[in-house]
Formats: structure tokens, C-alpha cells, sequence
């Protein structure tokens, strides 16, 4: 599930946006598309969902709006912005064995 840190604070507006970040007290700029795909990555929770209403928008091809997204999500996440994504559980394996 794709999501931003619980201290960083998006504002978005058609014509761009801008994020908070608490834990440092900057704000990170958006432009229209890239504030567009953050709409549809919070929306959809990952980048594959996302791509079809960012694809719509804009008419790309879907290859395209993936590799928009994932652009956008990378910047974000490179700027400590995004909650990292949850690893996966090693079930029956237990410390001290």
C-alpha cells in the first residue's frame, strides 16, 4: 500500500501543490501532473491502480502513466516522504532457535 509519512501534510490544487514535511519543516513543490499522480496514488493505494486516472487525465498510454507514477512515487520516497513498503512475514520461524 502506497501512502505518505503520517508527518508530511499534502496540499494539492489543479494547478500544483506542495508537501509538508514536519520532521524537517520544508516543503517539497509539485507541478500539476506530479500533484495529479499523487492524487491518484493516495486514491488507489498502489501505482498500478493509479495508472488508470492518471492515464485518463492525460491521455498517455498506459505504460507511460506507470512509469510517470513510479517517477513521482521514487522522488517522494528519495525525500524520506513516503511510508517504506511492509516487508513480508517469514511465518514459522522464530528468534532465539
Amino acid at each position: 500500500m502506497w501512502r505518505l509519512r503520517k508527518d508530511a501534510h499534502p496540499v494539492l490544487t489543479d494547478e500544483g501543490g506542495a508537501i509538508l514535511s514536519e520532521r524537517t519543516g520544508r516543503w517539497t513543490y509539485l507541478t500539476p501532473s506530479a500533484a495529479w499522480a499523487l492524487r491518484c496514488l493516495l486514491a488507489a493505494g498502489d501505482e498500478t491502480q493509479a495508472a488508470g486516472p492518471y492515464a485518463a487525465r492525460y491521455g498517455l498510454p498506459p505504460v507511460q502513466a506507470a512509469a510517470d507514477l513510479r517517477s513521482v512515487a521514487a522522488h517522494l520516497a528519495a525525500q524520506d516522504l513516503t511510508v517504506p513498503p511492509a516487508l513480508p512475514r517469514r511465518w514459522g520461524w522464530r528468534w532465539g532457535r
